[in-house]
């Protein structure tokens, strides 16, 4: 039998773990086992939770679950059963009867939602009450703290107006934290030309959004030979950003006149209803991770193979469970997000803080494509690698991978077609080479074609101020044929996508 996983082993990680398995036990036991539809069937297993470690005898929650049965999720409170308890009676003798009442609406009420960004599947809702929108507060407050910022500072969110973790989050963050924040809306409702206005009208210390649009907007700011020397901080989220990324964005910040500026990432999905940030570490250093809030949820590493819990630093998948979560809530969520370095207790080795931290790259399941290369089989294509590749390359701006048939036959070959723009005078023919060697030696093939983008056709490809995310990665292959596939499922001859 597989031992009991013991991070760390210090006695602050054995502190913090009990601590969180207290909060866990209470949670589930108070809110979740009597007040979830979904869970209710699996009573007996949660009230047998004493620890972190006891969540591994919990299935997982996938998200074609939530898919299936949305609703099911959502805590639904039971008047008789809170009506029961010794601390509503106290608090009803001390406060009223219809003060509690009106605390329990604002803990349980939905009043709030966001969605996935549907880019694999439909969007799903997940609701918040206002007890989730203080803790929605409160990790941006975290956020603000952790990646050192200041209230004199002003700031610019450049994430699109949408019902999406990633602007709402940011948006909290700055009232929480009392600074000077203006949203844009991105590109879809500024465009370029007016975050470049508000740019020079506010002159913002920080720039916060997704790493390709900012790169935009930092390349349009250049291109007009505009000053921005006070920018310090980039505030990325929604995308990876790679340090090939990152040093471009600094190179660019440069150029508008500003010195020394922290480029840092945020990680989070809209099924926790939080993100986790970087701290401020210097240029030429490995990031010293994600700073987690184990007050708020639990995160596990596992194998994505086994689903078994894997020992500290070890790679695996992000799996989540919130501590104090109303709405809608998913225990032993599996992300499908891989992370290589693990889950790690000790110190942050730059800002000293002693939380848990998940370092190292972040690759997503979804990523992994499927191409026919040749006329026997399918071939597995880990397009996160290939990012990876791309955001390094320093003779390279903005690129976009594109996915198509050969001709447009529907029974021809998988093609790849990469677009980039070329940053400098290098020449042509050299930069495929090198390109088609690195990316060969990634994933053992080459791009079909190779084709070279001013910026402007970039920003078109991309979507810049049409679509919520820029879009590096399409795949203009033809879908399968949904009827047939569907008719496949119910005669039992195809698998369950």
């Amino acid at each position: 039998m597989k031992a009991a996983y013991k991070p760390g082993g210090t006695s602050s990680s054995r502190l913090l773990l009990q601590r969180q398995g207290d909060l866990l036990r209470r949670y589930l036991q108070q809110t979740v086992i009597p007040f979830s539809k979904h869970y209710a069937p699996l009573a007996d297993d949660l009230r047998r939770i004493r620890s972190v470690d006891d969540l591994r005898h919990l299935p997982f929650t996938l998200k074609r679950d939530v898919q299936e049965s949305p609703r099911d999720f959502i805590l639904i409170p039971d008047k008789k059963i809170l009506a029961r308890r010794p601390s509503t009676l106290l608090r009803a003798l001390c406060q009223g009867r219809h003060a509690v009442e009106e605390s329990f609406e604002r803990e349980f009420r939905p009043s709030f939602m966001t969605f996935t960004t549907g880019r694999s599947a439909q969007p799903l809702a997940f609701l918040y009450t206002d007890h989730d929108l203080r803790h929605l507060q409160d990790a941006g407050g975290h956020i603000m703290r952790i990646c050192g910022a200041k209230r004199e500072m002003k700031m610019l969110n450049m994430f699109p107006y949408a019902p999406h973790l990633a602007f709402w989050l940011s948006h909290y963050a700055g009232t929480e934290f009392g600074v000077m924040m203006v949203s844009s809306g991105g590109g879809k409702v500024a465009g370029t030309e007016g975050n470049l206005r508000i740019m020079l009208k506010l002159a913002p210390e920080v720039l916060i959004g997704m790493p390709t649009f900012i790169y935009h907007v930092l390349q349009a700011a250049v291109s007009r030979n505009l000053r921005c020397p006070q920018i310090s901080k980039l505030i990325l989220g929604g995308e990876k950003a790679p340090p090939g990324m990152r040093r471009k964005l600094v190179a660019l910040a440069r150029q508008l006149g500003a010195g020394p500026v922290d480029v840092l990432m945020t990680y989070g999905f809209t099924e926790a209803k939080l993100a986790w940030p970087e701290c401020p570490f210097p240029e030429g250093e490995i990031s010293g991770g994600f700073h987690l809030y184990p007050d708020l949820a639990i995160i596990e590493i596992v194998d994505p193979k086994t689903g078994q819990p894997v020992d500290e630093g070890q790679p695996g998948e992000i799996v989540f469970t919130p501590l104090d979560a109303r709405g809608t809530v998913v225990l032993r969520y599996r992300t499908g997000d891989l992370i290589d370095g693990g889950l790690v207790y000790e110190p942050c080795p730059h800002c000293g803080r002693n939380l848990p931290r998940l370092v190292g790259r972040i690759s997503r399941t979804s990523e992994v494509k499927e191409m026919r290369l040749d006329k026997l089989k399918g071939t597995l294509v880990d397009f996160n690698e290939l990012e990876h590749v791309l955001d390094n390359f320093d003779a390279i701006g903005a690129w976009q991978m594109e996915l198509r048939k050969a001709n447009d036959d529907p029974l021809e070959l998988d093609e790849l077609i990469l677009h980039v723009e070329k940053l400098g005078e290098c020449d042509e023919t050299r930069l495929c080479q090198e390109l088609n060697e690195r990316i060969a030696s990634v994933i053992e093939m080459h791009p079909n074609r190779i084709v070279f983008e001013s910026p402007e056709q970039m920003r078109g490809l991309q979507g810049v101020g049409v679509q919520m995310k820029e879009q590096r990665l399409v795949d203009h292959r033809p879908k399968p044929n949904t009827t047939e596939t569907a008719s496949l499922t119910r005669n039992g001859n195809g698998a369950r996508p």
